[in-house]
């Protein structure tokens, strides 16, 4: 009887302690544990991460991080981590809270415009995924792979059309590469390299032209007139005689570093460069800034017309005044450069 009772005992006291077990299992698994008020936290978890530099990011978003150790060690997370940017949502138990971050990596959207190097790009680009400025500056500059898809370093800038583009944060430099060069073919699709070929131009060489037209003109609704403007001395053989790529010549030689050039002068246009449209003919050998789609799609679809000169017009700011004739335009180049004395810009 004596033997019954401790035998009793025992099982009630192995049940009890069961109950503890799984009561602190469930409570492991199933009880809410963040810490924050926000509907959503987010962690991002660099591809190289151990189990310690995500736990330092969860440290401060959770009501109990022992207890989410020891069920990331059951479920093998701490062996297993998973690259990217995952959500972690109010309320949320330790056994979602590991299956989020562990399999539902978040596509972030990114995007630019204006940047007007590689270097540039590279570094707004590193501010939005994990690659850094240096690999992204190697991957778009490598001569293999611009040889193969057609580019070169003058033009290496122009197969990132400016937009808004989703990609996982974990995207590594070559990834990133590679899926704008999707985005560039896609963009130039057939309907748009037969306008090109119209023009007498390749892709390349209407993104080159794009550039100074988005460097002439800011408004959508007056570049198709200029784009036209260039396409017409295109094709009577006359220099695009186009500022902005004086600027961008002179911006290559030192004594023009850290300077604004707000008046293109005679000196300028002695400057010896391939990108001196005023002493040689055709197009420069490549883009002289990262033009809006606006611009790129204003070359394909030039406004037809006469003219072969503008000016910039004092009176409405941003906008041209064009012209037919040398005379003409002349007369509305010397409004402007009187406007510029008024305002006691020289250079």
């Amino acid at each position: 009887m004596y033997i019954k009772k401790i035998l009793w005992a025992v099982a009630l006291i192995g049940l009890i302690i069961c109950g503890i077990i799984a009561y602190n299992i469930y409570g492991a698994m199933f009880s809410p544990n963040t810490a924050f008020n926000n509907e959503e936290a987010y962690i991002f978890v660099p591809s190289d991460a151990s189990y310690n530099d995500v736990r330092e990011q969860l440290e401060p978003l959770l009501v109990d991080i022992d207890g989410f150790d020891a069920l990331a060690k059951q479920k093998k997370y701490t062996s297993n981590i998973k690259a990217g940017k995952f959500a972690i949502r109010k309320g949320m138990n330790n056994n979602d809270i590991i299956n989020s971050i562990r399999s539902r990596n978040i596509p972030i959207k990114i995007s630019f415009n204006n940047q007007n190097s590689i270097e540039a790009l590279a570094g707004r680009i590193s501010k939005q995924i994990e690659a850094d400025s240096g690999s992204l500056v190697n991957a778009m500059r490598d001569a293999l792979f611009l040889s193969e898809n057609g580019f070169n370093e003058a033009t290496a800038l122009g197969m990132y059309l400016p937009n808004s583009y989703e990609f996982f944060w974990n995207t590594n430099a070559e990834k990133f590469r590679d899926k704008m060069l999707s985005e560039y073919k896609r963009f130039w699709n057939d309907a748009r390299v037969k306008k090109a070929q119209e023009l007498n131009l390749s892709p390349n060489e209407v993104i080159t032209l794009a550039s100074i037209v988005h460097e002439e003109s800011k408004k959508r609704d007056e570049q198709p007139r200029v784009a036209g403007v260039y396409l017409n001395r295109l094709r009577i053989g006359m220099p695009l005689q186009a500022d902005p790529t004086l600027k961008f010549a002179a911006y290559q030689l030192p004594e023009y570093k850290n300077t604004v050039i707000r008046r293109v002068l005679n000196v300028h246009k002695t400057i010896d460069s391939p990108y001196n449209t005023y002493i040689n003919k055709g197009l420069p050998p490549g883009l002289i800034a990262m033009p809006d789609l606006s611009a790129i799609r204003a070359v394909l679809n030039a406004e037809k017309h006469s003219y072969l000169y503008f000016a910039a017009d004092a009176e409405r700011f941003g906008y041209h005044k064009f012209a037919k004739t040398l005379s003409q335009h002349n007369n509305n180049a010397r409004q402007y450069q009187r406007y510029l004395s008024s305002q006691g810009i020289r250079k």
